[in-house]
C-alpha cells in the first residue's frame, strides 16, 4: 500500500496489528522435524508441553488444536453435556460460546465489568442466585481476555457455593498473573491458544493445562480418539504393532510435531517478548495519558497484564463512569460512528486496528437461538462497539507508536 506523503519524503510503512516472533531458530526446528520423518504428535510435542507446564506451573500440559479445541476438551472431560448451563462473559471471541455448544450444553451469557473487559462475578452470582428452569448450572468459563486475567478470586468463591466447575479461557493470558498466579493456573483447567496474533504462536494450536491427574488423563485420550496409547508411546515399546484399545469417544485435536518444534523455539524466547510487549505497551500508556477521549487498559491492584492486545475504549468525550441502568444509547451508537470513522482513518493510513471483539449475544447465530436483544448485556455491548486495539507486538519501534497516536490523536481533533 502506497501512502500519500510530501514530496521529500518515503512512503509510510504499513504497520500490522502483530508480527510472530520468529527467525532462523523456528526454521532450523520445522527442518528437522521434516527431516526426522516424525510429523503427528511426537517428541517435540512432548517437549513444548513440558517448558510450557513448567514456565505457568502447572503439573500438566497437553497440547490441542487450537484453544478452541482444548476448551471442547476441558467440558467434555469435566462431564458437561445436555441439559448444562455454562456460564460465560458476552465479551468474548466466538469460540468461548462454541465451545460450549459442541457439548450440547446451554451457554448463559454473562455482563462484563467495562473496566478490564472480563466477567462481572456480581452478575454472575446474580443469575445464579435468581436461577429458574430446569437446566443445571454445571460450570462458569471466566476469560483472561487481551492479556488481563479474570477475578478469578471472586469466580471460585461463587463456584464452590454453587457446586460449578471453572475452565478459565485463557486464549490471550499467557504471561498474564493476578496474586503471582499465572492465569490458567487456578482453575480446573486452563486454555491457551497459539494464533499468530497471541504472545507466542505455533501457526494454529492449543494448549490445556491442569493439576488433576485423572482428568488430564482423560483428556489426553479424548484429544487422540479416545486411544489409551499414543502413537509415539507405541512406536517406543515392544509390541506397538498392535491397535490400542478404545474406551471412549475421542477426537482427532492432536498437534503436529511441526507447530510442536516451534513452539520450542517460541518458549526459549517468551521471557523476551513478554518484556517487549509490556514495555511497549507502557509506551502507549505514557502517549495517552492526558487524551480524555481514550481510555486506556485498566490493570488491578495485583495483577500484571500481559498485554496480548493493547485495546482502548473510545468516549466522544469525557464522561462519569458509564452505570448500567442511565445509558444513553444515541450517545454509545454516536461514538460508535466515529470509532468506526477513526478506525477507518487509520487503515488508510496503513496502520493495522482492529476492534477489541464482539459481543456474542448480538451475533446472529445466538442471537436467533436464544431469543437475545442488543441491549440484554449492555456493557458487553458497549465494548463491542467501543473498543478499539492498535498495533503491538514485540519489535515495534517507537517511533512508529508515535505515529500511530499522532494519527489517533489528530483525527479524533478534525
Amino acid at each position: 500500500m502506497k501512502m500519500i506523503c510530501k514530496a521529500d519524503e518515503s512512503p509510510a510503512k504499513p504497520i500490522p496489528i502483530t508480527k510472530p516472533v520468529f527467525d532462523e531458530k523456528e526454521e532450523k526446528a520445522v527442518l528437522n522435524v521434516l527431516r526426522s520423518g516424525w510429523l503427528v504428535q511426537g517428541p517435540r510435542v512432548a517437549e513444548f508441553e513440558d517448558m510450557f507446564k513448567t514456565f505457568i506451573g502447572a503439573q500438566h500440559a497437553i497440547a490441542t488444536t487450537s484453544c478452541t479445541t482444548a476448551l471442547h476438551l476441558a467440558l467434555l472431560a469435566a462431564g458437561v453435556g445436555p441439559g448444562d448451563e455454562v456460564l460465560l462473559p458476552s465479551f468474548t471471541f466466538i469460540a468461548t460460546a462454541n465451545a460450549i455448544e459442541y457439548t450440547g450444553a446451554t451457554p448463559v451469557f454473562v455482563d462484563i465489568d467495562l473496566a478490564t473487559y472480563t466477567i462481572d462475578p456480581v452478575k454472575a452470582e446474580e443469575y445464579l442466585a435468581g436461577k429458574r428452569g430446569n437446566l443445571h448450572a454445571k460450570a462458569i468459563i471466566p476469560v483472561s481476555l487481551f492479556g488481563l486475567c479474570a477475578d478469578m478470586g471472586r469466580i471460585k468463591d461463587i463456584a464452590s457455593r454453587y457446586n460449578l466447575c471453572v475452565i478459565e479461557d485463557a486464549a490471550c493470558g499467557f504471561g498474564a498473573k493476578r496474586n503471582a498466579h499465572f492465569a490458567g493456573t487456578e482453575t480446573l483447567a486452563g486454555c491457551f491458544s497459539f494464533h499468530p496474533r497471541k504472545s507466542i504462536t505455533t501457526g494454529e494450536g492449543g494448549m490445556l493445562v491442569t493439576d488433576d491427574a485423572d482428568y488430564a488423563e482423560r483428556v489426553r485420550k479424548m484429544r487422540d480418539h479416545g486411544a489409551s496409547k499414543t502413537d509415539l508411546a507405541r512406536h517406543l515399546e515392544q509390541g506397538g504393532s498392535l491397535l490400542p484399545e478404545f474406551a471412549m469417544l475421542g477426537y482427532n485435536y492432536r498437534m503436529t510435531d511441526l507447530q510442536g518444534a516451534i513452539g520450542v523455539m517460541q518458549m526459549k524466547k517468551v521471557d523476551g517478548i513478554l518484556e517487549a510487549r509490556r514495555k511497549a505497551a507502557g509506551r502507549y500508556n505514557s502517549l495517552l495519558a492526558c487524551n480524555e477521549k481514550i481510555k486506556t487498559p485498566f490493570v488491578p491492584e495485583g495483577y500484571a497484564h500481559a498485554y496480548q492486545s493493547y485495546v482502548c475504549l473510545y468516549q466522544g468525550h469525557a464522561l462519569p463512569p458509564i452505570e448500567e441502568g442511565a445509558i444513553d444509547w444515541c450517545i454509545i451508537e454516536e461514538w460508535n460512528k466515529e470509532r468506526n470513522r477513526m478506525m477507518a482513518f487509520l487503515e488508510k493510513e496503513g496502520v493495522a486496528v482492529r476492534q477489541g471483539t464482539h459481543a456474542v449475544h448480538t451475533l446472529s447465530y445466538y442471537k436467533k437461538k436464544y431469543g437475545l436483544r442488543d441491549y440484554d448485556y449492555p456493557l458487553s455491548y458497549i465494548a463491542d462497539r467501543l473498543t478499539i486495539t492498535i498495533p503491538l507486538y514485540c519489535g515495534l519501534e517507537e517511533r512508529d507508536q508515535q505515529r500511530i497516536v499522532d494519527l489517533l490523536v489528530g483525527e479524533m481533533r478534525d
